[in-house]
């Protein structure tokens, strides 16, 4: 590969390449991109500041016509009673009529009781020219506002003295103009018109200096396409020093590229020449395995471990072909292709294989890549056991679908219970109460489906610490009585806590120990058919406190007993299948007592029950304790 030297080398392949042309053409995308985001940006922030100084004149305008207007009637409200004492209806009708046209009221009129209008706007209504001595009340007429679409209605009842009752009905208009702010509208878009211009001014300075830095950008998405060649890549150095250092550094790359060619030569006959021993070795060490396939996919070499994952001897692999100890006709395809040079980019392909002992499998992990040799293609394929890591992202799966359907039950119960309360709760004081408990049961239920989430999350990281503080026992047990006593009489299961008369006070995180204690007591419950019992006790010594959590459930077999507490794992159970569970609750139980420097054993007989006995030691500076209660 030929590479430009000079300036004018790289403008004469600006000249005459076409892609060159291009490249030059499209570098001055960067400070156009940021030219347009910052118009953009721009005109909208002046869009909405003219919508909003348009929406706030008109609302102040309305508001000041509405307060103009109920002056207006508040005024001849006033008036209109004294005129009507004084028995004068000519002067009322004056004023009226001077009201209507000094405030642009479209209706305005005094009437009586029965209908009769005294005084109008218009003088064409006027249907009671002297007024009565005295007229009955009438009807009650309360102040009213009515606000139509361009206008508003008020009604006062006016009070006269010696004869009766009366009302007053003003009408006005309160449109406005669409446009009654142009002057402010004008001036934002003077603005705009400046700040375009300014901008204008800004991007032509600006596109010079950015020029370079675009045509690096096009010539670095060359590079990304696959394409090296370095006349190419190139830009002109008339835009800049930028432009000038990056053809300083292609140079330099071409420079390396064919030195460190030269050196691989030189270490590779370096090799051939010396056995390649210590090489071998320090394959062989590799806990991966390695293969090496010439350029008729045959094996030419195959360490220690790819034998052990392929299950053959070293003399069965070297010098034949994948198909005779790999049984995938797809796979090994695929690896020929790549050593044959078909294909020449990196390909992992995955191959499940029958374990040693029946019904296990074994997934194994092909990664292969093109060699580079001067006598012809080949390629190199690193295998991996990856059978751990797919259980793993199946039991998350798992874990993911099933906390998805345990978050959706609560969230349901409590919407339902919701509705109920709306509906029926004002009425009933006693569906109200029912509702409430179990909005607070669903809540409590999501909030530690949410904690052992994030507790896995803290476990998977090795993040999981603990808040220090005094734990007194005597609480968590009253809060477990509290959440649970509900579940057990639901279920018809008898809850028993045996509890000493002083309890111990532990030094630990609360939260983390009433998450472990909920956990044991909650698969108890779970697990023990209706009509059985579960009881906790709290026992210990100066040094060790315990608590027993027994029922008598269904039991587990004695070879799950150390399986139960791995994280997602549920116990091999026809009878559990439909009961819904995470497989967390006991994994985390043990992560958080082992945290406090104790532990959770088992002891369980088949269709007896279990005890799982939760022990944390006693720090010995504590030595406050608190009173307990024997409850039932």
């Amino acid at each position: 590969m030929k590479m430009g030297t000079t300036t004018s080398g790289a403008d004469e392949a600006a000249r005459q390449s076409p892609v060159r042309r291009l490249l030059m053409a499209r570098g001055e995308s960067v400070a156009a991109h940021a030219g347009m985001a910052v118009a953009s940006v721009l005109l909208g922030v002046l869009a909405l500041s003219a919508w909003w100084t348009l929406h706030t004149h008109r609302a102040s305008v309305k508001q000041a016509r509405l307060d103009q207007i109920r002056m207006a009637a508040k005024m001849l409200s006033q008036s209109a009673e004294s005129m009507l004492a004084a028995d004068d209806p000519s002067s009322l009708r004056r004023v009226v009529a001077d009201t209507a046209l000094s405030y642009g009221l479209t209706d305005c009129r005094v009437a009586l009781p029965d209908g009769g209008v005294v005084a109008d706007a218009t003088g064409g209504k006027i249907g009671v020219l002297r007024l009565p001595e005295e007229w009955p009340l009438g009807k009650p007429i309360e102040h009213a506002e009515t606000e139509q679409d361009q206008s508003i209605v008020i009604t006062m009842p006016l009070e006269v003295v010696g004869r009766g009752g009366a009302v007053l009905e003003v009408e006005g208009e309160i449109s406005i103009p669409f446009w009654a702010a142009w002057e402010v509208q004008a001036g934002l878009g003077g603005i705009g018109v400046m700040g375009l211009g300014a901008m204008l001014v800004v991007y032509r300075m600006m596109r010079r200096r950015l020029r370079g830095l675009g045509a690096i950008k096009d010539a670095l998405h060359y590079v990304a396409d696959g394409r090296r060649d370095v006349g190419l890549l190139q830009v002109s150095e008339a835009f800049g020093p930028e432009a000038a250092a990056w053809n300083t550094l292609l140079r330099e790359h071409e420079s390396l590229v064919s030195r460190r060619s030269l050196e691989n030569a030189a270490e590779a006959l370096a090799a051939r020449s010396t056995g390649g021993g210590e090489l071998a070795a320090a394959c062989d060490a590799l806990w991966q395995g390695l293969i090496v396939l010439d350029a008729s996919a045959r094996v030419t070499y195959a360490n220690g471990a790819a034998c052990v994952l392929l299950a053959a001897r070293k003399e069965q692999i070297v010098g034949g072909v994948l198909a005779q100890v790999l049984n995938d006709a797809k796979a090994c395809e695929t690896l020929a292709n790549v050593a044959t040079g078909k294909n020449r980019v990196r390909t992992s392909v995955e191959v499940q294989r029958e374990g040693e002992r029946p019904g296990e499998k074994t997934i194994l992990r092909l990664s292969t890549r093109p060699m580079r040799r001067a006598d012809g293609s080949a390629a190199i394929v690193v295998i991996e056991d990856v059978t751990q890591q797919r259980v793993a992202d199946e039991s998350r799966n798992a874990f993911v679908a099933q906390a998805t359907h345990e978050l959706r039950t609560p969230l349901t119960n409590i919407r339902l219970y919701v509705e109920t309360l709306v509906d029926e709760g004002d009425a009933n004081p006693q569906v109200r109460a029912r509702c409430l408990n179990v909005i607070s049961q669903e809540a409590r239920r999501l909030e530690r489906i949410v904690g052992d989430m994030l507790s896995v999350s803290e476990m998977e990281a090795g993040a999981m610490v603990l808040r220090q503080d005094d734990v007194r026992l005597e609480e968590i047990i009253e809060q477990l009585r509290v959440e649970f006593d509900a579940q057990a009489k639901d279920k018809d299961l008898g809850l028993v806590f045996d509890l000493p008369p002083k309890y111990p006070v532990l030094r630990g995180d609360r939260d983390k120990l009433v998450l472990a204690l909920h956990n044991l007591l909650g698969n108890a419950l779970k697990y023990t058919p209706s009509g059985g019992t579960v009881t906790v006790r709290v026992a210990g010594d100066a040094t060790v406190a315990t608590i027993d959590v027994v029922d008598t459930g269904i039991g587990i077999k004695a070879e799950e007993h150390e399986l139960i507490f791995e994280r997602f794992y549920r116990a091999k159970d026809g009878r559990i299948e439909a009961i819904t569970g995470s497989g967390l609750g006991l994994a985390l139980a043990r992560e958080i007592a082992r945290l406090h420097g104790g532990d959770i054993t088992l002891k369980s007989e088949m269709n007896k029950g279990s005890t799982f006995t939760l022990s944390v030691p006693i720090v010995a500076s504590v030595a406050h304790t608190g009173e307990g209660r024997q409850a039932a």
